[in-house]
């Protein structure tokens, strides 16, 4: 089911230390305080009508993320929190999306059930929802906060899940343990009016792109008062900053803001899990999305540090 993830520890010096070398080295998958879980498709991407690629993202995250150093101004903490994260490698995935998902909601059960806390590497955003299904394994009801720039509620192509409906398909499940659906980052021009409907309906906290401050961020957090699983789709990010995703943002968030939303989460208490979606190494340039991304993670982890003190 799992495919052992590539190693990417490069050759620096001992005064140097980079991520790759450091990843994993004190733990087992059964007692991580952090697991690592790639999922790499995008069927649901394609079935969303938009641009293949993202199934090569995990690996280039984690290409990315090993070339970084640990916090040099908390070397030791980070040094250790990173010894103490699991990466489980990747789900071999198939054409079959559903089964897929299933399998990535059962990887991840038991990890949710300890206590770790869980990241996803993406794939599309129909990560979410295989995410989403390791809560209902566990029998654990939760909170989603969603970083986008579309709500992705769309209605599943006949009982077809895609890309633009994981939180949908999350709010309507027969379990009824998706208990509230927030999202921020959201553009405009890319929500219908019964998507934004069907939003305010369900209660949830909406944030557009354009009332994204650092308070909003804090906020959100703060607000959280249950187990919660953060999605980071890098599409809310301005095309700038973020080219190689499948449906690049016209004035979407600032990098500033998104790595503060990244680091928040990770100090916030009630956060157990997130996935970073929708990198498609395929367009991106000079690898300034994989990087982005990476970062993200490792500004997730920073958080993680202050959360345990």
């Amino acid at each position: 089911m799992l495919r052992p993830a590539p190693r990417f520890d490069l050759p620096t010096h001992p005064d140097d230390p980079r991520v790759g070398r450091l990843l994993g080295k004190d733990c087992t998958a059964a007692d991580a305080r952090v697991v690592l879980i790639g999922f790499p498709t995008d069927e649901g991407v394609k079935r969303n009508g938009g641009r293949p690629g993202a199934a090569d993202g995990p690996d280039a995250i984690r290409q990315a993320f090993a070339r970084l150093t640990p916090d040099p101004r908390r070397h030791y903490s980070f040094v250790e929190l990173l010894r103490w994260t699991c990466d489980l490698g990747n789900l071999e995935v198939s054409d079959d999306l559903e089964a897929d998902q299933q399998r990535l909601g059962e990887v991840l059960a038991p990890h949710l059930e300890r206590g770790a806390t869980v990241i996803v590497l993406g794939g599309g955003h129909e990560t979410a929802y295989g995410h989403f299904l390791g809560y209902v394994q566990a029998s654990r009801p939760i909170t989603i906060l969603n970083w986008d720039a579309h709500a992705d509620v769309r209605p599943t192509d006949v009982g077809r899940g895609h890309s633009g409906s994981p939180f949908r398909q999350a709010l309507e499940h027969p379990s009824r343990l998706c208990k509230s659906y927030g999202v921020a980052g959201l553009q405009p021009s890319s929500l219908a009016k019964e998507h934004l409907e069907y939003l305010q309906q369900r209660g949830g906290r909406i944030l557009f792109h354009d009332d994204v401050a650092p308070y909003a961020v804090d906020e959100l957090y703060q607000n959280l008062s249950s187990d919660t699983l953060v999605s980071f789709d890098l599409d809310a990010l301005d095309s700038a900053a973020a080219p190689g995703v499948s449906a690049p943002a016209v004035a979407g968030l600032n990098v500033h803001l998104w790595l503060h939303a990244a680091v928040s989460a990770g100090r916030c208490p009630h956060v157990q899990s997130l996935d970073i979606v929708e990198l498609n190494p395929r367009i991106d340039v000079d690898g300034r999305t994989a990087r982005l991304a990476a970062r993200t993670l490792w500004e997730f982890l920073r958080g993680l540090l202050d959360r345990a003190r």
